[in-house]
């Protein structure tokens, strides 16, 4: 199995890279972080973002998309990696855009994606009510109320679920363990309570109050009871997602510590022809590869059978953790002291780094998810 892009796949791939350079730069992070209110996010960028088609990626052209896959998508995502771009591409035309595909019926998907694949509407999904991702333990109540439900809960760690036009809302539907129904609701419904919270990559993600929230029988995506499966695949879909930023990062990162390493000079030598240092890069750079591999693998599988990549995924996961991990903290360790500071940009990849290990599960997480599926 190859992992090389394609010739289109590298356009695509020289596109994104060209317009977040110019756009969205890292430097854009720090006047983001600045602000204590608002989206978290440039607006006017992400209409330019998504007049490139970028948002319609994962939607059938039959809904107004593109019709690629995610081995297409993560080449956007390691892009966005790579500038520490705020843009709410991975939440809404990703996880959120694949739940609805996986879940919703022929018309609700009509009704539904091509807002998402134009970018008019962002939409995020919630999942998380604990400090800690686990989607088996959903608490949030979903409860029939003649022809349509009534949902109480809160959920916690919503991607860009303050700046949401839509939230698909997981919710408990019956006491049966796979009793999983997924609510679309607009921003702004009647009991429906959004607070906005700043992650410690300055980025910013939402806590959500339901209360007494009604909706109509057509809010749910789907049958009753059957939501497991839709959402189990817009969770791998933001699981490699993720570690397909995780790359990115990881690239980038490399890329300036060996820049460093062949400018610095101390004891009248560029540090690079340290010896130990240049085992640590060469290390470096093998742990990055083999996070690739297993990027790729679970790009490809996704796109291939996503019922069968649960597995690919989450190996992709947490090597891309690792990784990204072991970079940014032999980049902080390679530049020195000026590495610690606040003025330089490696700060910023190690904290986006330490949000993303823990988005839709840590390296512990799927490690219990290996081995369960293992009959461990």
């Amino acid at each position: 199995m190859s992992y090389l892009p394609t010739q289109e796949q590298t356009m695509l791939r020289d596109s994104a890279r060209a317009f977040l350079s110019e756009q969205a730069p890292v430097a854009q992070l720090r006047s983001l972080r600045a602000q204590a209110t608002g989206d978290g996010f440039d607006r006017a960028l992400w209409q330019r973002f998504t007049g490139l088609g970028f948002t319609g990626m994962l939607v059938p052209e039959a809904h107004g998309g593109l019709g690629l896959g995610h081995a297409d998508a993560g080449l956007l995502l390691q892009e966005i990696g790579r500038h520490l771009s705020v843009l709410p591409f991975s939440a809404s035309a990703v996880v959120a855009a694949s739940a609805i595909r996986a879940a919703g019926s022929a018309a609700q998907c009509a009704a539904l994606l091509p807002a998402i694949a134009s970018g008019e509407r962002i939409a995020a999904l919630a999942v998380d009510e604990r400090s800690k991702h686990d989607p088996q333990q959903i608490a949030l109540s979903a409860r029939r109320d003649g022809d349509g439900w009534v949902l109480n809960g809160r959920k916690t760690f919503v991607e860009f679920g303050h700046a949401a036009d839509l939230l698909v809302v997981v919710a408990r539907t019956g006491s049966a363990p796979g009793d999983i129904g997924l609510f679309v609701l607009p921003q702004g419904t009647p009991g429906l309570q959004t607070e906005r919270v700043a992650m410690v990559d300055a980025q910013a993600s939402a806590r959500l109050v339901l209360q007494d929230v009604r909706l109509g029988a057509d809010a749910l995506l789907g049958a009753p009871d059957q939501g497991g499966a839709a959402l189990q695949a817009a969770l791998d879909a933001g699981r490699a997602a993720a570690a397909a930023e995780l790359l990115g990062i990881a690239d980038e990162v490399f890329a300036r510590t060996l820049a460093y390493l062949k400018e610095r000079r101390q004891f009248d030598r560029v540090i690079g022809e340290f010896q130990a240092l240049q085992h640590r890069a060469a290390v470096l750079m093998v742990d990055i590869e083999l996070a690739r591999a297993a990027v790729g693998q679970a790009l490809q599988a996704l796109d291939a059978n996503p019922a069968q990549a649960s597995a690919a995924v989450s190996v992709a996961k947490s090597r891309a953790g690792r990784s990204a991990l072991l970079a940014v903290q032999e980049g902080v360790q390679m530049h020195g002291g000026m590495g610690m500071t606040d003025e330089f940009e490696m700060g910023f990849f190690m904290k986006r780094v330490r949000v993303l290990q823990e988005r839709y599960g840590d390296a512990g997480f799927h490690a219990d998810r290996l081995a369960t599926a293992g009959g461990y």
